[in-house]
């Protein structure tokens, strides 16, 4: 198992809160230290609990997995939020620093990039190198279950060091975890090796390890940035791959406008279907394996599989 720590090596250099921010931190540094029992160890469950901050849902949904009722977990990205474009408050700079580990995912959200280099305070934990990112910039690693279950991996061993009197249920949860995502993966791989069609038409290029974990090929109206506006000769591209590979679906994703995808697959006569990155979470009564399993009914009735 591979784990990246990030120490933190910048001089703190002040952040600008509001008086009643300031305050709360005042009171919170004259108040006992919360979170241990009488012998020193943490109490499980309620706002005893090891104090877990993530910084965007797939992050939060391992971590509450692993932690279970011993860790409190808070993700700074609000549902149904773009997290590419968070924006801090003086809160969230406070409540990054008052955390017993930040979990987080470096180059991927600016903002929390730029805070860690202002802030001092918890132990961090930058998933990056676990998830053995590509070459190409693609952030989207937890498409890939396998991928997903090594950070999960990392975040487990990272939480029985912050809090060693709760190791053992840490890694009991991560081995359920990893055993659902191997499952969810074999469901895939088992699913899409019949397909009729491999070609996968997305509004933006955000789905690279799912197509490449199961020899799927990912062909992006848009690039990695879902706001570029495709070119005439792209769209030209686009009509060309459809009409060749027999495309019957474009895809489009729960956070990004699906205007563009929706006339170009009225003009091409195919339909229009959600495939979802799941970076950010809308509907309370779902997960992470809810929506992959749903984006494998999508990719099934689009390939004929």
């Amino acid at each position: 198992m591979h784990m990246r720590m990030v120490p933190m090596q910048f001089p703190r250099r002040s952040v600008v809160l509001p008086v009643a921010v300031g305050s709360a931190l005042a009171l919170a540094a004259c108040a006992a230290p919360g979170g241990m029992d009488d012998d020193g160890g943490r109490v499980p469950g309620g706002t005893d609990a090891l104090q877990v901050l993530t910084s965007f849902y797939p992050l939060q949904y391992v971590t509450e997995r692993i932690g279970g009722p011993d860790v409190s977990v808070t993700n700074l990205t609000p549902r149904g939020a773009e997290p590419h474009d968070l924006e801090l408050s003086p809160v969230d700079i406070l409540s990054i620093e008052s955390s017993d580990v930040f979990v987080y995912l470096s180059g991927f959200q600016p903002a929390i990039d730029d805070a860690l280099a202002q802030t001092e305070g918890p132990r961090v934990l930058d998933v990056a190198g676990t998830a053995d990112l590509q070459e190409d910039g693609d952030p989207h690693f937890w498409l890939d279950p396998i991928r997903l279950a090594a950070v999960g991996d990392t975040i487990a061993a990272t939480l029985a060091e912050a809090d060693p009197q709760n190791a053992p249920p840490f890694i009991a949860n991560a081995a359920e975890l990893r055993g659902d995502l191997t499952d969810l993966d074999e469901e895939f791989s088992t699913t899409l090796a019949t397909c009729e069609r491999d070609v996968v038409v997305v509004s933006h290029e955000a789905f690279g390890y799912l197509t490449g974990r199961y020899d799927l090929e990912q062909v992006g109206i848009s690039g990695l940035d879902p706001e570029s506006e495709p070119s005439p000769a792209r769209l030209a591209e686009i009509r060309d791959i459809v009409e060749r590979e027999g495309v019957t679906t474009i895809f489009t994703e729960t956070l990004v406008s699906p205007k563009v995808a929706e006339v170009i697959a009225a003009d091409l006569g195919v339909d229009v279907a959600p495939l979802d990155p799941i970076e950010g979470l809308v509907d309370d009564s779902t997960d992470y394996l809810a929506v992959m399993r749903a984006n494998l009914e999508a990719l099934t009735a689009s390939l004929g599989c």
